[in-house]
């Protein structure tokens, strides 16, 4: 069995809790990072919504998250509201050093994180996009796991 992320909070498939949203209180979920191969550098976990493309008010494009980059290579418990281990930062879609929680305009959206192994260690400038990161991982990926879960507005 090959690298694992999960969440005590949600299961893969499944419907993405209220409180780590903007109708909550809008913290990054707990996350579970297992069985991580020997040999690994580091770890890179993104947080996006690839729905968010299809708009009619958006720009066609994936809204991401939550970017971390360098986080150790160990197996690991994220607390809520907290970064992996050794993890640093990367910009989301607003531009800023945060997680932001889900909160789609229209219709139920997925969102997907992302967990990669790399071979190496990244070297980037402060802050980087998602894009960014993922242009320098490219050819460095040993792994990886996904998580994925469903979210759209309360009715008012």
């Amino acid at each position: 069995m090959g690298i694992q992320l999960t969440s005590s909070v949600f299961e893969d498939g499944g419907d993405f809790p209220i409180d780590y949203t903007c109708n909550g209180r809008n913290v990054s979920p707990p996350l579970t990072i297992s069985n991580v191969p020997e040999g690994v550098a580091s770890l890179v976990l993104i947080f996006d919504d690839p729905d968010a493309a299809k708009e009619p008010a958006g720009n066609g494009t994936t809204f991401d998250h939550w970017t971390v980059f360098n986080i150790l290579p160990a197996d690991q418990k994220i607390a809520e509201d907290s970064i992996p281990s050794g993890g640093e930062l990367g910009r989301n879609s607003r531009g800023t050093i945060a997680y932001i929680g889900p909160c789609p305009p229209t219709f139920r959206h997925q969102y997907v994180f992302r967990l990669l192994a790399l071979d190496c260690k990244l070297n980037l400038s402060k802050q980087p996009t998602k894009s960014e990161v993922q242009e320098t991982i490219k050819g460095h990926i040993v792994e990886e796991a996904r998580l994925v879960s469903y979210y759209e507005q309360p009715e008012k």
